[in-house]
């Protein structure tokens, strides 16, 4: 958890290199960003991707520090900012014939989510 200086009552969480393609963990994220907390788990709960499960608990995590670590109640938090930026490629090589090999490149990601509370505005 990060404390932002500027602002009391938010909360930011940062995952970084989970082991997913930008683009898939983007169509998740764009479906959550701007609703409330309990919302939010819900439709998580509810999309068959793969992407929504580490993304699910970056959200349960960032509620949980909220409360713990600044008293903010869950049912009054939002996501006000919600980004996936490209992380480092995972490289291995995989064996052919005749001693040769191919490259394979994971992508991986980071994942960046703002908690606010919106019973001051």
């Amino acid at each position: 958890m990060i404390k932002n200086p500027n602002s009391d009552r938010e909360v930011k969480v940062l995952a970084k290199h989970i082991s997913m393609s930008v683009f898939k963990a983007r169509r998740v994220i764009d479906q959550i960003r701007g609703h409330s907390y309990e919302e939010t788990l819900i439709i998580l709960e509810l999309m068959p991707y793969r992407a929504s499960y580490p993304i699910f608990k970056l959200v349960y995590s960032a509620a949980a520090n909220a409360n713990h670590n600044m008293g903010l109640n869950e049912a009054d938090s939002f996501i006000s900012k919600a980004q996936v930026n490209g992380g480092p490629f995972v490289k291995k090589l995989r064996p052919r014939a005749r001693g040769r090999s191919y490259p394979i490149k994971r992508p991986t990601c980071h994942i960046t989510i703002v908690l606010k509370d919106s019973s001051k505005i």
